[in-house]
């Protein structure tokens, strides 16, 4: 990168420039542009209009308790502040849940017909009817 280079750089971050416009108006990688930036101290100055920037931080309150969860900007939303929480409201909501993989067993044990969701390998009803088959009723410690 020449002397040139460098000093029209500083001058388009100092304009408000971002990364991407720099390296496409002076034939450079974006890597390149961004690394110099950032080894200068020209690294957040840039705002240029074509980038992101009305992904702006803000708060939503929890689905279950209320409490406000910072929502970050390029992530996920969240809809919940803790797992708890999130546990919490699906046990109390089970019929707004789409399962759409539930599946019609019959327990080996018990000969009981029993309906899972998700796994495809379910044998038994319950863990009682998976120890008394397993060991023949007796518990393994």
């Amino acid at each position: 990168m020449t002397n040139e280079e460098k000093s029209r750089i500083a001058k388009m971050r100092e304009d408000g420039v971002g990364y991407k416009r720099i390296a496409q108006a002076l034939g450079l990688s974006e890597g390149t542009v961004k690394t110099y930036c950032h080894r200068n101290g020209l690294a957040g100055a840039g705002t240029d209009s074509t980038e992101k920037t009305s992904n702006a931080i803000h708060q939503q309150p929890c689905k279950y308790c209320g409490a406000m969860i910072l929502q970050i900007p390029g992530r996920k939303e969240k809809k919940f502040c803790s797992d708890d929480c999130r546990n919490r409201w699906w046990n109390k909501h089970l019929a707004e849940a789409t399962r759409k993989s539930m599946s019609n067993y019959v327990c080996p044990a018990c000969g009981k017909t029993f309906s899972a969701y998700g796994k495809r390998n379910r044998k038994y009803c319950s863990h009682d009817c998976y120890i008394i088959d397993r060991f023949g009723g007796v518990a393994c410690r």
